[in-house]
């Protein structure tokens, strides 16, 4: 079909015209750089992954932890030794154990070392004869739980040949989950531009086209970090190594998907417009409402993570808005300016022709509309069908992840902990801290004592007005019954009128989380639903469209969640989801799945003005068909990196997210939403003058077999 293009001689409309404008962008952009860039790099100086930062004051873990602070030495890093033989412990093994306890304890004089005074020796016998044990407190003045591990494993190399030794406790876990965290940003961010290049080199087969918007997204991420440390700075935003990993994954990937949906406008435009400034203003005028509805929808969907309880993810919101926003001024102001300057010869070898009349040829798109006109009720019900089955995945293993369980591969502070359960089952969990006002010490103390799955509890020092108790439950680390013996603990010293007491320590921050979580995610939830709904709405100027997209994204939330529990707990083997994984996989989901639809969606709404709702929908599907593909899978595929992480949890959100966006992109956007349209019809759009008969185009609404010679024809 022949379509006239513009006139080639006409004026450059409105000031983007200017032959100096693009130039000027440009410039502002260097001068930006220079100014943002250095900050930049300061990101990973203020990053946080403290349980304490991360919890909200009203945690009692945390209030255990803030007081912990306070007191004379600090906060303790606790760890603890397990040597073992399977022969017995000989007694030169023993000595040995001796000898390393005293090292060590004069090297790092703990505040108080638990099992000291009264419950006998420091280092302990298991009594199978085959084990020795002891635990090291070491203030937090030496260093961090990172520095302070690796030091302490070299200084126990020293033992006889046989005697095998695991340093594990609360301490050490955290000291090999930061060593997983070490480099991840650069890790990310390198491994991202990775992916993101051969992905713009296929997509674009062109030897310089690709380089552009990867230069364009890199500058947007080095301004979204720089903007991100500012904020922190500013307001004491909380940023974890997590959510900077994240802020790297969002740029590229939505910053590359605006970038791909210009240039295929840009390209469109180039074949109408002699002028390579015309075309760029006609490109996006095109496609900047779409992508700037779709940052919207994004941006308000993290903000909702403002009314979370749990500072981690109160701090992704403005740090994911950030991100989205550099992202959107980037891909709205530097990019197209670049392309301005670079006109046609960027697309070399594939140059788009000026031409009077443009021949626009079926595809594989246009197909795709017949086969979906012909049977809307089977591609709707196929597609709910292929949908469902995905979604009876959630009938697996969907319980919390254990912190021990989050390594893809189990480091020496987790092998330790299973060992110590074997030859000191009544030692088995991590400890518990009660504090005590100092005149309930003994009353608390033997109130803990009596509680059921309580192992052992040796009371501390006391100073600043408060008396400390270290407790230990007899179940493993973070699980079911542990938490069921924090919550007893609690329960117990909380009945003592008058103790002020608090329960806190690894386990109870975990227990904490988890709980914070699950309440942030029934407020999160349907907030991120309604405001994701109202944007629909605003864009789209209807009611039934809104609420139909926003039904195909939930739906798809669902089977995707399905889908991927299956492949964690049947192939991958993982012990459960991280309890963090469910909000943030809706979110960016919904968000982000929807946006697919809203870019299907408002190309439909563009040529139902024209064409009627069946051929606005083919035309759409037809004209965006390839390009969103490619931004689904460009998006996918930066989400994937986080597969490349030897953490669980990073894991399962990057192949969560990644299987998501793609079944949006290929099945939800690609057949659903256009089948649902054709049934629906122009009703669809009410109750905004598109739904009413007389909206329809000078030539009425047109039969099924018009819209499928249409779809031949786009």
């Amino acid at each position: 079909m022949a379509v006239n293009a513009a006139p080639s001689g006409e004026a450059p409309p409105g000031r983007l015209a200017g032959r100096w404008v693009p130039w000027l962008v440009i410039g502002l952009w260097v001068a930006l750089a220079a100014v943002m860039v250095p900050l930049s790099g300061k990101l990973s100086s203020v990053t946080t992954d403290r349980a304490v930062d991360t919890l909200p004051a009203s945690a009692e873990s945390t209030k255990v932890a803030v007081l912990e602070d306070s007191l004379p030495g600090g906060e303790d890093n606790t760890f603890v030794f397990v040597y073992h033989r399977a022969g017995g412990m000989t007694g030169a093994d023993r000595a040995t154990v001796e000898r390393h306890y005293n090292t060590l304890a004069k090297r790092y004089p703990p505040k108080a070392a638990a099992g000291e005074g009264d419950d006998g020796p420091p280092t302990r016998l298991s009594t199978d004869g085959k084990a020795m044990m002891f635990t090291l407190d070491v203030s937090t003045s030496y260093g961090g739980p990172e520095t302070i591990v690796g030091p302490l494993r070299d200084a126990a190399k020293d033992r006889p040949a046989g005697l095998e030794l695991e340093v594990t406790g609360p301490a050490a876990v955290d000291g090999d989950m930061d060593a997983v965290f070490d480099g991840i940003d650069l890790q990310v961010f390198l491994t991202t531009v990775v992916v993101v290049t051969v992905l713009l080199i296929l997509t674009y087969r062109s030897p310089v086209l690709w380089f552009i918007p990867l230069v364009v997204v890199g500058a947007a991420a080095l301004t979204a970090m720089a903007t991100v440390y500012l904020l922190v700075e500013g307001f004491g935003i909380v940023v974890n190594d997590q959510n900077s990993a994240l802020l790297t994954i969002l740029v590229f990937g939505v910053g590359t998907d605006y970038a791909l949906l210009l240039i295929a406008r840009y390209r469109e435009t180039l074949h109408h417009h002699e002028n390579v400034r015309v075309a760029m203003v006609h490109a996006l005028r095109g496609a900047a409402p779409a992508i700037v509805a779709s940052a919207a929808t994004v941006v308000a969907g993290l903000l909702c993570l403002l009314v979370a309880d749990l500072n981690s993810t109160s701090g992704l919101g403005p740090i994911g808005a950030a991100g989205i926003l550099c992202a959107l001024v980037a891909m709205l102001t530097l990019f197209p300016a670049v392309l301005v300057v670079l006109g046609r010869r960027i697309f070399w070898p594939a140059i788009p022709r000026f031409s009077t009349a443009v021949e626009e040829k079926p595809g594989l798109w246009g197909r795709l509309g017949i086969a979906i006109s012909r049977r809307r009720w089977v591609a709707t019900l196929g597609s709910f069908g292929i949908l469902g089955v995905l979604a009876i995945g959630l009938a697996g293993n969907t319980g919390a992840l254990r912190e021990q369980d989050q390594f893809l591969s189990a480091p020496e502070s987790v092998t330790g902990f299973t060992v110590l359960r074997q030859h000191f089952p009544e030692l088995g969990g991590q400890p518990m801290t009660v504090f005590t006002r100092p005149a309930y010490r003994e009353r608390v103390l033997d109130i803990v004592k009596g509680t059921p799955g309580v192992a052992v509890a040796i009371p501390g020092q006391t100073v600043g007005g408060w008396a400390d108790i270290s407790v230990f439950p007899t179940d493993a680390p973070d699980t079911v019954a542990e938490y069921d013996t924090i919550k007893r603990v609690r329960t117990a010293v909380h009945a003592v009128s008058g103790a002020q007491a608090i329960v806190g320590g690894p386990s109870a921050e975990n227990l904490d989380t988890e709980v914070t979580t699950s309440r942030d995610e029934k407020l999160v939830i349907p907030l991120v639903l309604a405001v994701v709904l109202i944007v629909l709405g605003l864009l789209l100027r209807a009611m039934v469209a809104p609420l139909i997209l926003m039904a195909t994204v939930i739906v798809s939330f669902g089977a995707a969640f399905g889908g991927s529990v299956f492949i964690f707990d049947t192939i991958l083997g993982f012990k459960g989801i991280d309890y963090s994984v469910p909000l943030l996989a809706f979110l960016f989901l919904v968000a982000l799945g929807v946006d697919y639809n809203i870019f299907l969606a408002s190309r439909a709404r563009e040529e139902t003005v024209r064409l009627g709702t069946g051929q606005g929908m083919l035309k759409a599907l037809s004209a965006t068909g390839g390009v969103i593909t490619s931004a689904g899978v460009v998006l996918a595929a930066t989400f994937a990196v986080l597969t490349t992480l030897p953490l669980v949890m990073l894991i399962e959100v990057g192949f969560l997210v990644a299987f998501g966006v793609l079944l949006d992109a290929l099945l939800v956007r690609s057949v659903l939403v256009p089948a649902l349209t054709l049934l629906i019809g122009r009703r669809i759009w009410w109750p905004s003058r598109l739904s009413r008969p007389t909206a329809e185009p000078p030539n009425g609404p047109q039969p099924l077999a018009d819209e499928e010679e249409f779809a031949l024809q786009h």
